[in-house]
C-alpha cells in the first residue's frame, strides 16, 4: 500500500485522486490533505479518508474547519496558512505527494516535499515553469521521482518507457483548441467570461479553462516538457487535435512516432503517476476506436493564440523569464475572470510585462530571484491593465 498526501484536495485533481483511492483502498492510503478554502468538502474528505494531517490555506477558515470535524472519533493535526500546506507536503511517511494546487502557490510546498524525500505526482505545471532551474537540481540532490500527472506529459512519459536515452527526436503536444477553436479571430473581441469557461472536452477549474481558451496552457506545457524531458524548444511542437483522444506523441530518431490514446479522463495519468512502474487493472471504459470515430489534426493559428509564442519566447529566454510569464498570466487571467480586462487584453499585458523584465532577467536564478520575479510580474500586470483604460472593457454582443 502506497501512502500519499494530496495538495489541492478539493479541486479537480484532488477529487479525482481521491476517487482513485476510494476505488483502490488496498493500493493507496491518504496521509495528508490540503486545500485553499473549501471547508465543507475538505471536512467530508477528512471524515471519509481519515488523514493524519490536514491544512487549509485560508487562515480565516481554520475555526470553521475545526468545528466541522469536531465530532470525528479521531484527531488529525489541523493547520492553516501556507506553512500549514507546506507541513502537509513534507509530513510523515507519505511516499508520494500529489501537487494539485493551481498556480505558483504550489511551488514552495512542492519544494518542501522534495526536500523531505517525497516522490512528486506533478499536476501543478507551474512548479517547473516558474521554478524549473531550482526544482530540478533539488530532485537530483534528494533522489526523488518527479512523475507527470497531467494528461499530455503523462502521455509523453508513457511513450518513453523503453526508449533509449538518446532515442527521442521530437515531442508533439496535442491541444483541444479550447472554447474558441471554431471561432473566427474577429469574434474574439466579443468574448465573455462565460464563453471562455465552456471547454468542449474537459471539466477543469476556471483558471486552466481560460488558459485552454488562450492556448497559454499549451505554451506552458511546452516549457514544462523542456524541463521534464530535456528537449530543446525547437523540437517541441503543438498540434490542434479537437477530439482529445491522442494525448500527445513522441517522434524517435528513426522517425517512428508513438502516441498514447484514451478517453479524456484525468484519472488515468493520475493513476499512472501514483502506481508507476506498475499498471493497475481498472474497470474504466476502454477506448473504442470505432466509437471515437475520426481523429483530426490542424496547425494552431498564431493570430488567434498569441500566448503560444509568448511562452516559447519566455522559455528560450531562460533565467526567471518563464516565472514572469507564468505570474503575469495568472494575474491577467484573474483580472479577466473579474471582468476587469477583456479576453484579448490577456496576451497584451503578458507581453508587455515580459518585455519590461528582459533587462533584469537573472541568468541563473535562485529561489529568491524566482519569487521576487513572480511578485514583480503580478504588480506590473496590475499597472499595465490599469493603463488599458476603456479598451479593457468587454464588448457585449447584442
Amino acid at each position: 500500500m502506497k501512502k500519499i498526501s494530496i495538495l489541492g484536495s478539493t479541486g479537480s485533481i484532488g477529487t479525482q485522486t481521491l476517487d482513485i483511492v476510494n476505488q483502490y483502498p488496498e493500493q493507496f492510503q491518504v496521509v495528508g490533505l490540503a486545500t485553499r478554502s473549501n471547508v465543507d468538502l475538505l471536512a467530508t474528505q477528512v471524515q471519509q479518508f481519515r488523514p493524519e494531517i490536514v491544512a487549509i490555506r485560508d487562515e480565516n477558515k481554520l475555526g470553521t474547519l475545526k468545528d466541522a470535524i469536531a465530532t470525528l472519533d479521531y484527531s488529525p493535526i489541523i493547520l492553516a496558512g501556507e506553512e500549514g500546506v507546506i507541513e502537509v507536503a513534507r509530513h510523515g511517511d507519505a511516499e508520494s505527494v500529489v501537487t494539485g494546487i493551481v498556480g505558483c502557490a504550489g511551488l514552495l510546498p512542492t519544494i518542501a516535499a522534495i526536500e523531505a524525500g517525497k516522490d512528486i505526482a506533478l499536476a501543478n505545471k507551474e512548479t517547473l515553469i516558474a521554478g524549473g532551474p531550482v526544482v530540478l537540481p533539488l530532485v537530483e540532490k534528494h533522489g526523488v521521482k518527479l512523475l507527470p500527472a497531467d494528461s499530455e506529459h503523462s502521455a509523453i512519459f508513457q511513450c518513453l518507457q523503453g526508449v533509449p536515452e538518446d532515442g527521442l527526436r521530437r515531442i508533439i503536444l496535442t491541444a483541444s483548441g479550447g472554447a474558441f477553436r471554431d471561432w473566427r479571430v474577429e469574434k474574439l473581441k466579443y468574448v465573455t467570461v462565460q464563453d471562455a469557461l465552456k471547454h468542449p472536452n474537459w471539466s477543469m477549474g476556471q483558471k486552466i479553462t481560460v488558459d485552454s481558451a488562450t492556448l497559454m496552457n499549451k505554451g506552458l506545457e511546452v516549457i514544462e516538457a523542456h524541463f521534464l524531458f530535456g528537449m530543446d524548444y525547437k523540437n517541441i511542437d503543438i498540434v490542434i487535435h479537437p477530439q482529445s483522444i491522442i494525448h500527445s506523441l513522441i517522434e524517435l530518431q528513426d522517425t517512428s512516432v508513438l502516441a498514447q490514446l484514451g478517453w479524456p479522463d484525468m484519472r488515468l495519468p493520475l493513476l499512472y503517476a501514483l502506481s508507476w512502474p506498475e499498471r493497475i487493472y481498472t474497470d474504466w471504459e476502454t477506448l473504442d476506436l470505432v466509437k471515437a470515430g475520426s481523429l483530426t489534426f490542424r496547425e494552431p493559428d498564431h493570430d488567434k493564440y498569441p500566448c503560444m509564442q509568448l511562452a516559447y519566447s519566455a522559455g528560450e529566454a531562460g533565467g526567471a523569464m518563464s516565472a514572469v510569464l507564468n505570474a503575469a498570466n495568472e494575474q491577467a487571467v484573474a483580472l479577466f475572470l473579474e471582468e476587469k480586462i477583456a479576453f484579448l487584453d490577456i496576451p497584451k499585458v503578458i507581453e508587455k510585462t515580459c518585455d519590461d523584465f528582459r533587462d533584469h532577467n537573472p541568468y541563473s536564478p535562485s529561489l529568491e530571484d524566482i519569487l521576487e520575479a513572480d511578485n514583480w510580474a503580478r504588480k506590473t500586470v496590475l499597472v499595465e491593465a490599469e493603463g488599458l483604460g476603456k479598451e479593457s472593457k468587454v464588448i457585449s454582443v447584442k
